[in-house]
């Protein structure tokens, strides 16, 4: 088995079909779904053991207290034997050739150890790609080289990692903190591994209105710990000026809904983190108005 399809999931039992239509169509079925239940209160055990029985490929269930998208991404990572790891939600949805294509450009490439995975393109519903296409196609290049710094940080990719980079990289956790920005760990994942960025949208996704993204502000302001460790990856000296000012924004304003103290001496840049001062007030104010 090459590929693990990883699913955390919460609450989107009605949802899930959808996701496991598409891997019953997948083109080949030599992969295996992990769903990682993080602590469902709906009848989502009872619909993944149905699926289970009529799987045409192998799958695993695995139930867990309820931390947080990223704690169950943890928890299926030390689960998974295979070489890649591809992160899946439980609302989207697979192109019938997704794990075809990872296995032809994992030929072309899984020999490199400078990797720690691909990066396909994802769409929305009605076929509008989520964000820019990568110039050229199939370029290699880090996390914060192809996403950060070419701007393409709003959108959404289908990333396949190497499992043993996601063992090496885990996600951070907090206590009484149940949302942390991924792209915290791309961003170190980055400063070691290269990926190869390819044109092909192998992932259909939608953001709904109770979903992660929809409500990240709130999200975010739940868990300002993690966020402020995130807002700290961002000040990173290998990323555009524009998203390190941010970044240091970000960590003060964190930092100060956490209840942190001498901010200014703590950060990992403190001439950014002075520049950030003043819009640091003026953002910190703007959010508690609209808790």
């Amino acid at each position: 088995m090459i590929v693990t399809v990883l699913t955390p999931t919460f609450n989107r039992g009605g949802l899930l079909n959808n996701l496991y239509q598409s891997l019953q169509k997948q083109t080949t079925k030599d992969f295996e779904w992990l769903l990682v239940d993080d602590g469902s209160t709906d009848d989502t055990k009872n619909i993944a053991e149905e699926m289970k029985k009529k799987a045409k490929f192998p799958m695993q269930y695995i139930y867990k207290k309820n931390g947080g998208k990223h704690t169950a991404l943890n928890v299926g990572v030390k689960y998974i034997t295979s070489e890649l790891t591809f992160i899946v939600d439980s609302d989207d949805t697979l192109e019938p050739d997704a794990i075809e294509l990872i296995f032809q450009y994992h030929k072309k490439y899984g020999d490199r150890r400078d990797l720690c995975g691909y990066s396909f393109l994802r769409k929305f519903p009605d076929g509008k790609i989520n964000g820019k296409l990568f110039e050229p196609d199939e370029k290699v290049g880090t996390y914060i080289e192809c996403r950060i710094n070419a701007d393409d940080t709003k959108a959404d990719k289908a990333e396949v990692f190497y499992t043993r980079c996601l063992k090496e990289f885990p996600f951070p956790e907090y206590k009484n903190e149940k949302f942390l920005g991924e792209d915290l760990v791309w961003i170190r994942m980055a400063l070691k591994y290269q990926m190869i960025h390819i044109n092909r949208a192998i992932y259909v996704g939608n953001y709904l209105e109770e979903g992660l993204t929809k409500n990240r502000r709130k999200n975010n302001i739940r868990s300002p710990y993690g966020c402020m460790e995130r807002a700290k990856e961002f000040m990173r000296p290998e990323l555009k000026l524009r998203y390190r000012l941010k970044g240091a924004v970000q960590y003060l304003v964190y930092g100060k809904l956490a209840g942190e103290k001498q901010l200014i001496a703590k950060a990992p840049n403190k001439g950014l983190a002075v520049c950030a001062v003043l819009p640091g007030i003026l953002v910190y104010h703007r959010w508690l108005r609209n808790i």
